[in-house]
C-alpha cells in the first residue's frame, strides 16, 4: 500500500493536515508521500504510483481547487482508492462521491486513514460520513513536515519596516466550542473542539525553528477555547525560545473573558490577534449569532491596546443584511479605533458565504434569497435586494484585485471613494503610508 496525501491551498502555510496524518502512517510502516500542490507539482508518475490517494480539504477555496485535481487523478490511476478528508469533505459529499470519491472523512481523520491503508479495503468502500456524532477523539503525535517542501518557499511575516520573517504553523486545539451561524466548523464539529497536548504542540514548533520559523502562527479557530491550556503553551513556548513570535485567532467574546490573559500574550510574543468581527451592526451580529456586540467590539479593541497587543479585525463585509450605509459605518468605526492600518485589504469585499449544511439555512429570509445549490461555486448564491450593494462589493473586489499591495490607508480611502463618502473616520491620512501598521502574513486571507 502506497499513500499519496495532497494539499491544494492552506492559506499559505505547511499543510497540518498533510504533516499530520503523515506521522501516523508512517508510525504504522505505512509508505507514504505528500505534495503540496500550492507549492510544488503533482507528476502523473506520482499519481500512478499510488494505492490510496488522500486529498486534504480544509476550506472552502482548498475544495474548489482540489475538484480538478480530483479528476485527474480518476483519469490517470482509476484503481487507486480516491479519499477525501478534512473540515470541508463531508461538507461536499454528494459532490465528492459523484466526482469519484470513494471515502469521505471528516477532520480528526487520521486513525481512520491508518485503518484503510492497513486494510483490503476496495475503491468501492464507502467510508466514513465525518457526521458530528462519529468524530473520533485521537491520541495526538507530533507532525512529520520532513515531506513538505521548506519553510523558506512558504508565506512570510511582513514587518512594518519591511523587514520579513520565516513562518510556521501549528494547532494547539482543534474544532471550535462555538456554534456561529455562518461558520463552516459548525457542521461538522457542532460546538465541540479537540485539545492537542502541550508537549505535541512544543515539538511541532521545536522542529520547525529547527527548519529557520522566527514566527509561528496558531491556528486554532480560537485560542482561547481553552484558556488555561493556552497559558501553558505560551508559557513554556516564551521559555524555551524567548526570541520567538507568534499570532493567534481570538473571538471577541474570548478577549473579553479571558482579558486578564491579554498582557501574558503580549510578554511572551504575541505580536498580533486575529479576532472574525464579522460585522459592527448588532442586528447582522444577533442573526450570525457571534456571541458579541458593537459595543463588545469596541471593548476588545481597547482592552487590546492597553495590553499592548495589535488587533487585527476581519469581517464579512457583504451580507444580505448590509445596507450602503451601514458599509460605511463599518470603515467609520474601524477608522474611529484606529484600526484601519490592521485590516486586510481583501476583508472590505468579503461576502458571506452560504455552504451546504450552514446554519444560515434556518434563517427563513436566507432560504427565500439563495437559488440551487451551484456546484462550480461550492455554495448556495444569493444575492442582495439592493442591487447598489452587490454592485459595491463587486467594485471594492476589483479594487482590490488591481492594487493588492497598496497602503492600507490608500486602501480604505478608495473605498470610501466607491461607497460615496469622504475620507473620514479617525484614520490618518497625512502621506506616506506605510504598506501597514502592523506584522501581517504575506497571504491574504481568504477561506
Amino acid at each position: 500500500m502506497r499513500v499519496l496525501l495532497l494539499s491544494t491551498y492552506d492559506l499559505g502555510r505547511q499543510p497540518f493536515g498533510l504533516a499530520s496524518p503523515a506521522a501516523w502512517l508512517k508510525r504504522a510502516g505505512i509508505d507514504v508521500a505528500a505534495v503540496d500542490l500550492s507549492r510544488d507539482k503533482l507528476t502523473d508518475d506520482a499519481i500512478a504510483g499510488a494505492t490510496m490517494v488522500a486529498v486534504y480539504l480544509p476550506m472552502h477555496t482548498a475544495t474548489r481547487l482540489a475538484l480538478p485535481v480530483i479528476d485527474r487523478v480518476r483519469a490517470i490511476n482509476p484503481a487507486a482508492t480516491l479519499c477525501a478528508y478534512g473540515l470541508y469533505a463531508p461538507l461536499n459529499e454528494a459532490l465528492l462521491r459523484a466526482r469519484g470519491v470513494s471515502i469521505v472523512l471528516g477532520p480528526e481523520a487520521e486513525a481512520e486513514l491508518v485503518a484503510l491503508a492497513g486494510s483490503t479495503g476496495s475503491a468501492g468502500s464507502t467510508g466514513s460520513s465525518g457526521s458530528t456524532r462519529s468524530l473520533p477523539r485521537l491520541a495526538f503525535i507530533q507532525p512529520d513536515r520532513s515531506l513538505l517542501p521548506d519553510l523558506e518557499r512558504y508565506a512570510r511575516l511582513q514587518m512594518p519596516d519591511g523587514s520579513s520573517k520565516v513562518a510556521g504553523a501549528t494547532d494547539a486545539t482543534r474544532g471550535c466550542k462555538h456554534r456561529c451561524r455562518h461558520c463552516p466548523i459548525v457542521p461538522v464539529y457542532d460546538g465541540q473542539f479537540r485539545v492537542v497536548p502541550a508537549d505535541v504542540v512544543l515539538a511541532d514548533v521545536r522542529a520547525q525553528v529547527a527548519q529557520g520559523a522566527e514566527h509561528v502562527t496558531f491556528g486554532d479557530p480560537d485560542f482561547f477555547n481553552g484558556p488555561t491550556h493556552a497559558r501553558r503553551i505560551v508559557e513554556a513556548l516564551h521559555d524555551e525560545f524567548p526570541h520567538l513570535t507568534y499570532d493567534v485567532i481570538i473571538k471577541v467574546q474570548h478577549l473579553l473573558d479571558h482579558r486578564e490573559l491579554l498582557p501574558l500574550l503580549a510578554r511572551t510574543g504575541c505580536l498580533f490577534v486575529t479576532s472574525a468581527v464579522e460585522s459592527v451592526d448588532d442586528e447582522v451580529l444577533t442573526r450570525l449569532e457571534k456571541g458579541h456586540t458593537r459595543a463588545d467590539f469596541f471593548a476588545a479593541a481597547r482592552a487590546c491596546r492597553d495590553a499592548g497587543l495589535a488587533l487585527s479585525p476581519t469581517f464579512v463585509a457583504f451580507t444580505p443584511w448590509t445596507t450602503v450605509e451601514g458599509y460605511i459605518d463599518l470603515l467609520d468605526v474601524v477608522g474611529e479605533l484606529g484600526l484601519s492600518g490592521h485590516v486586510a485589504p481583501v476583508q472590505w469585499g468579503i461576502r458571506l458565504l452560504v455552504t451546504w449544511d450552514s446554519r444560515l439555512l434556518e434563517l427563513p429570509d436566507i432560504r427565500s434569497l439563495v437559488g440551487a445549490f451551484d456546484q462550480q461555486t461550492l455554495t448556495f448564491p444569493w444575492r442582495h435586494p439592493d442591487a447598489r450593494v452587490d454592485e459595491l462589493q463587486r467594485e471594492v473586489m476589483n479594487l482590490i484585485g488591481l492594487r493588492p499591495h497598496r497602503p492600507r490607508h490608500d486602501v480604505v480611502a478608495e473605498v470610501r471613494r466607491l461607497a460615496g463618502t469622504p475620507n473620514e473616520g479617525g484614520a490618518s491620512t497625512t502621506p506616506p503610508h506605510p504598506r501597514t501598521e502592523i506584522p501581517y502574513l504575506n497571504e491574504p486571507w481568504y477561506c
